[in-house]
This record gives C-alpha cells, structure tokens and sequence, in this order.
C-alpha cells in the first residue's frame, strides 16, 4: 500500500474525526480507509490512534506524527503546483524598460520572437533614456547600460560588456582634423550619449598606460534615435557606447 496514501489517510481521520467521514471525503469506503491506517501503524511499529465505537482520537505519538504529516503534505503540494507552473505555458503581463537606441536596435527584436513563441504573454515595451524607478512605476524588467547596481529589492544580472569609445566620422575629420593627444579634445565638438550636460570628466589611455583625467565641455547631450542619425557626421566627436558605434 502507498505509503503517502496511507499518510493522507491518517491525516484525514484525525481532521475529520472518524473513518466514515474521512471515507467519504475520500471518496473510499470505510474499511478501505481503516486498513490504510492500520498498514501505516504496522509499518511504523507505534499506534496513532485511540479507537472506540464512538470516536477516534490521535495518541500523544500519533499527535506528532499527524503535525509533522500535513507539514510534509503542504510541502509536496507546493512542489508539485511548482513544477507545473514551470513547464506550463508562460501567460500575463511583462513590462520591460529599455534605452532607446540600444531598445530598438537589440531588444525590440528578441521581445518580438518571444511574442512569437509565448502568444499568452503580453509584452509592454517602454524606451527612453531617463532614469527609471523599476519598482516604483512597476517594470518586471529593466535595461541601462551602467554599471551593475547594489540592490537588495532588484536582482541585477550583466547581459554583456561594452566599451566606451571616441568616435568620429571621416567628414567630421576632414574638417576638423584628427585629433592627436587628449588634450585637442578641448578643441573639438564632444557629443555623450545620455543626458549629461556642462563639463564632463572622463579618462583615457595614454602612454605607459596612464590615465589622464581631462574636463572637456560636452557641446550636446545626444539621447536615443538622434544618436544614429546620419546629421551627427558632422557635428562632432561622439563618446558612446561601442554596440551604438557602428557606422550609419
């Protein structure tokens, strides 16, 4: 006899009070019922339960017995809506924020083949490149290109590396001429991918290894589709990420 059938059994004995009502709960008949228990006691070697004509009452071992039963009942129920749960289909609502170049060049393709694959989930995809508040305006998911956060209410997983890079375009420099140290970038247009305005400080590599430090005035924040646009040839030196750097 099953042994976790027996368990449920004993458990509904003792919660409803009696065979017969455990029998009918059960949808088995009483004796079929009063054997399960019985084969759980002959395994176990200890009686659960006080019998009499009138009612049927757990033993001190069966009282210990029935607590730690319906805590491992619970637990394998749980399991097991789990596991279903997992191989089920996906279903409901999935929002996800994402900056805007970077959203519609990579993400908004892969969020249209997952559509394609999982016809339950419905996909909300918001792109911009302010900063975003996940929990507070209520996004499952969130996408910046930063450095990975510090967060015991956000589970921050890194997708891939980028470099930032200095780029420009043939006409640009046609013009303005190639830059040749650090410090000519004074002397150039500098537009930064993001919202930052005013003096910036960034840092690259010279010889030896070293890092200069060099404040350079940024002649215009570029934010989201505008960073691709063909116009940007000629208006300066771009500082961005290197996934949004290849040619237009």
């Amino acid at each position: 006899m099953d042994k976790l059938e027996s368990i449920y059994a004993f458990t509904q004995v003792v919660r409803e009070g009696s065979f017969a009502a455990a029998a009918r709960k059960m949808n088995l008949g009483r004796s079929t019922v009063n054997k399960m228990v019985i084969a759980l006691e002959n395994e176990l070697k200890v009686q659960l339960l006080h019998r009499s004509t009138r009612k049927v009452t757990p033993t001190p071992t069966g009282i210990a017995f029935y607590e730690k039963s319906v805590q491992i009942l619970a637990d394998l129920e749980e399991a097991e809506l789990s596991v279903s749960q997992l191989h089920g289909e996906p279903k409901g609502l999935l929002r996800i924020n994402a900056p805007m170049t970077f959203g519609t060049m990579y993400v908004a393709p892969l969020v249209a083949k997952f559509m394609a694959l999982h016809s339950q989930v419905e996909v909300q995809l918001t792109l911009e490149d302010r900063f975003v508040d996940a929990i507070a305006e209520g996004y499952d998911l969130l996408i910046r290109i930063a450095q990975p956060l510090e967060s015991a209410s956000l589970i921050c997983q890194p997708l891939f590396q980028t470099k930032l890079l200095l780029c420009a375009s043939p006409e640009y420099l046609a013009v303005r001429g190639m830059p040749q140290s650090p410090e000519d970038l004074q002397h150039h247009n500098c537009l930064l991918y993001g919202y930052s305005s005013g003096g910036v400080s960034g840092n690259c590599s010279v010889k030896q290894g070293k890092k200069l430090y060099l404040l350079v005035e940024i002649f215009a924040p570029i934010m989201g589709k505008l960073w691709r646009s063909p116009w940007l040839r000629v208006w300066g030196l771009g500082y961005c990420p290197s996934l949004l750097s290849n040619p237009i």
